[in-house]
């Protein structure tokens, strides 16, 4: 683990005393019910860690996009799991009286992190509020922890600052990446090139092989002079010229195209139409990908190699049946991929899975992210 960068099992006694444990609590929901519930899950080692260190423990996270949604289902679904209490503000005029008046060991989850416009903003005075709940802060958020908010970076500036378990985790198995047994095949997908293209270039030197799916995909295919029809693409990428270039890095041989008002189909990617979309890897091209797989020493994937929200997976879940088939080390993350994982259910045949996706990638590409650069700067 980096250095410098304090474990709660560094902790001494924390009878009595109040530790604010920021952990990720954006799951996937249908209605008021949480689907699948992994990243919650995950946290829970932390939580019974310090409950048996007699700690109180004021758990916040946030959930959505929007600032009005609300927590309680997911405090109700973690509640199964360590038995933990809810209170359904962030600021409240009795709050800090209801913590000072918890038994050691018990845990209350606070509402929405983000319903106050000071946590994305990184107000000091947010912050500040936060902090003065508490006696130590413990982040567990790895995920989240490429974002500079308050709950983030600003808590550490003014309390003695600790990782969990699973953010411990996180950082063990994705470092294995950086130094790996090779051959290693880093496999990329999703809709974002951008954030894709600087991790691209730093395993060109790492990597024997770099599979791009997606919108990646559709990009390196026009630069290579590929007709894409009306596939999603990016505007200009800078670095997307050096990775079309590469002989390490491979792309779809076939692709499952669509053509408006007509069934989808499968064409080899040389033959695709200009008023065709492609909307996932071909089977060919997952045999392939299959077959360099179970050669491999080291698989690190992130995102999905088709479009995962209009119902185009068959690709993701081959690839994912074959990796769990092979005796293959595997590192995976991203939401879209991790969902079809488990929908599979063979997320426990992966080698780890991560909870992150934007914090993986900037993690593996810069070698830290802003939360741990807080912990490591925190006081003592």
């Amino acid at each position: 683990m980096h250095k410098e960068l304090r474990s709660i099992k560094k902790l001494g006694n924390i009878k009595g005393k109040r530790v604010l444990l920021r952990v990720d609590l954006n799951v996937a929901m249908k209605g008021k019910k949480v689907i699948g519930g992994y990243r919650v899950k995950q946290i829970v080692p932390t939580i019974n860690y310090l409950k048996k260190k007699g700690a109180k423990i004021i758990i916040i996270g946030h959930i959505g996009r929007k600032p009005g949604t609300t927590l309680k289902p997911v405090a109700d679904f973690l509640n199964r799991k360590t038995k933990v209490g809810f209170f359904p503000k962030i600021k409240h005029k009795d709050l800090a009286g209801i913590i000072n008046d918890m038994k050691d060991g018990m845990a209350i989850v606070l509402e929405n992190v983000r319903s106050n416009p000071g946590e994305m903003e990184n107000d000091p005075a947010f912050a500040k509020c936060l902090a003065g709940l508490a006696d130590i802060y413990v982040n567990d958020a790895f995920s989240v922890s490429h974002r500079k908010h308050a709950s983030i970076v600003g808590v550490p500036k003014l309390l003695p600052s600790y990782v969990g378990l699973l953010f411990e985790e996180e950082i063990k198995h994705l470092s294995i990446a950086l130094h790996p047994k090779h051959p290693l095949i880093l496999i990329l997908g999703g809709a974002k090139t951008k954030i894709k293209i600087p991790l691209a270039k730093k395993f060109l030197a790492i990597a024997d092989t770099i599979f791009l799916g997606g919108v990646a995909a559709n990009d390196c295919l026009r630069a290579r002079g590929y007709e894409v029809g009306q596939s999603m693409v990016s505007g200009p990428v800078p670095g997307l010229g050096a990775l079309a270039k590469s002989k390490k890095v491979i792309l779809p041989v076939d692709v499952v195209v669509k053509r408006r008002g007509r069934a989808a189909m499968v064409k080899a990617v040389d033959d695709v139409a200009p008023g065709e979309c492609i909307l996932d890897a071909g089977p060919q091209t997952i045999k392939e990908l299959g077959a360099l797989v179970a050669r491999a020493k080291f698989v690190l994937w992130n995102g999905p190699l088709g479009n995962y929200e209009k119902g185009f997976d068959k690709g993701t879940a081959g690839l994912l049946t074959a990796i769990a088939k092979s005796k293959t080390q595997s590192v995976l993350g991203g939401g879209d991929t991790l969902a079809v994982a488990f929908r599979l259910k063979v997320h426990r045949k992966i080698g780890f899975v991560s909870t992150a996706g934007g914090a993986m990638l900037d993690f593996l590409a810069d070698g830290t992210l802003a939360g741990i650069e807080a912990i490591k700067k925190s006081r003592k």
